[in-house]
């Protein structure tokens, strides 16, 4: 990318952080969490004693564990439980999750897009990702692929806010011409909802490897060795879950290849196994995270 091209795109990306508002800032509490988790000194005390003091997310995290995502034995009583269970890192993902939710709100700018429909997509995304992860063999970071998938297109939250009119046009140019939603981004703001998501997630102080994917979702290849596969892994699902028209579902337009099931560490057939059952999947992760 040209200089040129990259300073206006920066100055782009800096005047919609300034204009976002509500989203601009995670909860106190998930900063906290996040922090802690990222901090090679905590201890699951630390994480108990800022998490004690929010009874909603208190609530939440044993929502989650309790669900059939876990499948743990017995029901557990105590987010300390929890805690020792899960692993501190599971927790903060589930506090994340838990506070990205909520800024799915809004109502409708476009024919085809709602903050309703983006959040089913991201969802869905979450849920494949999950079980092309699991279905590939890849054991203790479920919850975190999980996650990867539901906030990779945090970017268009941005444009949401920032340039509503802008995005509404954009949406409206897609489903009409079939063109890639990135092209058209690039075309009409200067930048597309990789490169915003990516530096809202930056604000935030994510943890590296999400931030990475959301900022790479499209282009996994270009991500470092160790963090190919969950990028790979989160593209088949956002081009599954846009196949099948869940939710928001002109975010990609690309095709499924040898390279990204190879990448992913799947088979086709693998994945039309995990679209079995995928709507009881999607309420029972619904439920776990909105109610």
């Amino acid at each position: 990318m040209a200089v040129e091209a990259q300073t206006r795109e920066k100055d782009i990306v800096a005047k919609a952080l300034a204009a976002i508002g509500e989203i601009a800032t995670l909860p106190e509490v998930t900063v906290k969490i996040i922090e802690i988790v990222e901090d090679s000194r905590s201890t699951v005390r630390d994480l108990h004693e800022v998490i004690k003091r929010d009874p909603a997310l208190s609530t939440k995290i044993l929502r989650v564990v309790n669900s059939a995502f876990y499948g743990l034995p017995g029901q557990i009583a105590s987010v300390d439980r929890a805690i020792i269970l899960l692993g501190l890192s599971a927790v903060k993902n589930i506090a994340i999750a838990a506070s990205i939710s909520r800024l799915f709100k809004g109502g409708k700018i476009s024919t085809s897009f709602t903050a309703k429909d983006l959040w089913r997509h991201s969802l869905a995304v979450g849920v494949v990702s999950r079980g092309i992860a699991k279905a590939a063999g890849v054991v203790g970071a479920l919850d975190e692929i999980m996650l990867a998938g539901l906030i990779h297109d945090l970017g268009l939250l941005v444009e949401r806010q920032a340039f509503p009119e802008e995005l509404a046009q954009i949406i409206d140019r897609c489903h009409e011409t079939g063109q890639d939603l990135l092209t058209v981004e690039t075309e009409v703001l200067g930048a597309n909802h990789q490169v915003f998501g990516d530096a809202l997630t930056t604000k935030w102080r994510f943890p590296r490897n999400l931030r990475a994917v959301i900022g790479f979702h499209h282009f996994p290849d270009r991500l470092s060795q160790e963090l190919q596969q969950l990028g790979m892994i989160v593209q088949a699902a956002d081009i599954l879950c846009c196949k099948e028209k869940i939710g928001f579902h002109l975010t990609t337009r690309e095709d499924f290849t040898d390279e990204l099931f190879q990448g992913a560490g799947i088979t086709p057939e693998q994945l039309t196994e995990i679209m079995t059952g995928l709507d009881e999947q999607l309420s029972e992760a619904e439920g776990m995270l909105i109610g």
